[in-house]
């Protein structure tokens, strides 16, 4: 056992409550991970507000980087003194894992959402004994130390600075792996983000390297607006002021070649494919309640051959796809630091707050040096 300083959610919709908590050692196939920053996720919320079924008490985060501590004994993929970021989990032996299909792994949600391994075990705990769920994306990064499988840690340069890089593991790339990996937006193609969060500016930066030659941004809030435009947005439309479908529609000619909703608002999501071009496809990454619905007009889908597809984690293959972001990241060509801002630990209920309202796109918990 080791003691460990967590944010704990003990009853729906919080406060992340910190304290001493103890953490069991690494099993043969996991890796301790000391943490040295989290990035605060709209997933985050959605779990401390149960609007997914998650166990309380928990640790959540999910953004996590820091510094291999120790490594199980049967553990090839990284060393001590590694620097890694977290992501998340998948089982590896389900039909869609084994074709190459990780983000949409049969056992998802339980080794994501379940608040624990996937043989139902945790690994942390009260100091007094009490049982704490964990394993949140397979990591419960809102912690000094964490506790992951082999598969769900992912080996970074050492040149990039550490805690820049946890939002890569979920918020940075479920945007541009939508843009890149799922919708495979094309160079001259026109595309439209719905929603300015981190997502969907992480998605405007990727259609920028994709080479999409008309990139829209849609939210209400103007800053957001402006940023886009200083991360690669050739146009803005404030969505409170202007009908975002008309907008669209008149800058690209008649529709988006591609959209993303990523606002988690069935309203948006209308709007997302009522601005699409003939032949076009929206994509859907915004994370309402279980069981929202959405309508559309079927007709206006079915007589122009629009496609809808869900997207999950940006459909990213997280070895390949978080080091080559770092790599877009080094070459000036991927500033996703510029919607980030830093808080402590003991300020993360302020940073839950900042992200709700909109005056942070996208937190990082630092934890340790």
């Amino acid at each position: 056992m080791r003691e460990i300083t967590g944010a704990v959610v003990r009853r729906k919709g919080g406060p992340f409550e910190v304290g001493k908590l103890t953490l069991e050692d690494c099993r043969a196939d996991e890796v301790l991970v000391r943490v040295v920053a989290t990035g605060m996720c709209h997933t985050d919320m959605v779990a401390r507000d149960q609007l997914y079924d998650v166990p309380l008490p928990v640790v959540l985060g999910h953004e996590g980087a820091g510094v291999v501590e120790e490594i199980g004994s049967s553990v090839k993929k990284v060393k001590t003194g590694d620097h890694v970021v977290l992501t998340y989990m998948w089982c590896g032996h389900c039909k869609p894992c084994l074709r190459g299909d990780l983000t949409y792994c049969e056992n998802f949600y339980p080794l994501n959402f379940g608040g624990a391994r996937e043989d139902g075990s945790t690994a942390t705990h009260e100091t007094g004994g009490g049982k704490i769920h964990d394993h949140f994306f397979g990591q419960s990064s809102f912690g000094t130390f964490a506790l992951v499988h082999e598969r769900n840690v992912i080996r970074v340069p050492r040149d990039v600075p550490l805690e820049l890089l946890g939002p890569l593991g979920c918020g940075i790339q479920t945007g541009a792996g939508a843009v890149i990996n799922a919708l495979k937006v094309m160079p001259g193609s026109s595309f439209a983000a719905f929603g300015g969060g981190a997502v969907g500016l992480s998605a405007v930066m990727a259609a920028l390297v994709a080479g999409a030659t008309k990139i829209i941004a849609a939210d209400v809030v103007p800053s957001r607006l402006e940023l886009a435009k200083e991360l690669g947005a050739t146009h803005t439309v404030n969505s409170r002021e202007t009908d975002p479908v008309a907008a669209v529609r008149e800058i690209t000619g008649g529709g988006a070649d591609f959209t993303l909703e990523s606002s988690g608002r069935p309203a948006v999501l209308r709007q997302a494919i009522d601005a699409l071009a003939i032949g076009g496809t929206c994509g859907i990454v915004g994370a309402p309640a279980l069981g929202t619905e959405a309508s559309f007009d079927v007709n206006g889908v079915m007589t122009t051959g629009k496609r809808i597809i869900g997207i999950i984690e940006g459909e990213s293959k997280p070895d390949l796809f978080i080091p080559a972001l770092v790599e877009l990241y080094r070459q000036g060509r991927f500033p996703f630091d510029k919607l980030v801002k830093f808080y402590t630990l003991d300020q993360i209920n302020q940073a839950a707050e900042d992200s709700e309202k909109g005056v942070t796109i996208k937190p990082i918990i630092r934890l340790q040096p």
